[in-house]
């Protein structure tokens, strides 16, 4: 097998495998009360807002600098706000609270697969330049897409998908960072610019999506103080996560 396939491969590996890990949580959310659900969304969202606070947004402002950050944010809430508009219309007619969270969970996984394809920019264009940077990189990136499952099966449980599909789907999530692993492998060192743009693009529709569809979403199932500590609590797990690993 060649070099660029053993890369590629390994990228799909770590996109399945990590937002896979998170989203085996569907087997266990069996029956669970709405204030259990509510706690468990506002984790997710406090996770997000930490991974694109304190991971996608300083990397792109280190590699593409502050004007193509910014652009890239807010080209990246404006397609979620675009795809959020068109996934309504098309339900409008029969829009139930359920498809409402079904919504949510089919945002939150493409802004997850777009996340993902800059992420394997950076596996690839990590191998090309050097093993070990690449490992490090891929282990560090499964790690990081863990909570990403978990933030996207949670919605998809509460919509009424089986766990079977609801894990499934968190896997395919994934698979977009095999595609980002194989260009970052292909062009190497010359990825690097485009990675910035990509990351940017990503934290703007992971913002929007976690503003607009998650914290309300977890607000709707239970009116309490709850899903807002949770969120904190995500937070702060989110900045534990950056600054460990």
């Amino acid at each position: 097998m060649s070099s660029l396939m053993q890369t590629t491969l390994i990228g799909f590996m770590v996109g399945v495998l990590g937002t896979g890990a998170g989203g085996s949580m569907a087997f266990f959310l069996r029956n669970p009360t709405k204030r259990f659900l509510s706690a468990i969304i506002g984790l997710s969202s406090g996770l997000m807002v930490a991974i694109v606070t304190f991971e996608l947004i300083p990397e792109a402002f280190a590699i593409g600098g502050v004007l193509l950050t910014t652009v890239g944010i807010a080209l990246g809430a404006f397609a979620a706000s675009y795809i959020d508009i068109l996934i309504s219309s098309l339900w409008k007619k029969s829009f139930s609270t359920k498809q409402g969270y079904i919504k949510t969970a089919i945002l939150l996984g493409i802004g997850i697969a777009l996340h993902n394809f800059p992420e394997g920019l950076a596996i690839g264009s990590g191998f090309s330049a050097q093993t070990r940077l690449g490992v490090g990189l891929a282990i560090v990136i499964a790690l990081h897409n863990m909570p990403e499952g978990l933030a996207m099966v949670t919605p998809m449980r509460v919509g009424g998908y089986s766990s079977k599909k609801a894990f499934l789907l968190t896997l395919l999530a994934g698979a977009p960072m095999g595609l980002g692993a194989f260009v970052g492998g292909l062009i190497g060192e010359f990825a690097y610019d485009f990675i910035g743009v990509c990351l940017a693009f990503a934290g703007g529709t992971m913002l929007y999506i976690t503003f607009g569809e998650l914290i309300p979403r977890a607000k709707d199932l239970y009116s309490g103080r709850i899903s807002t500590i949770f969120s904190i609590l995500g937070f702060i797990t989110g900045i534990a996560i950056s600054k460990i690993f």
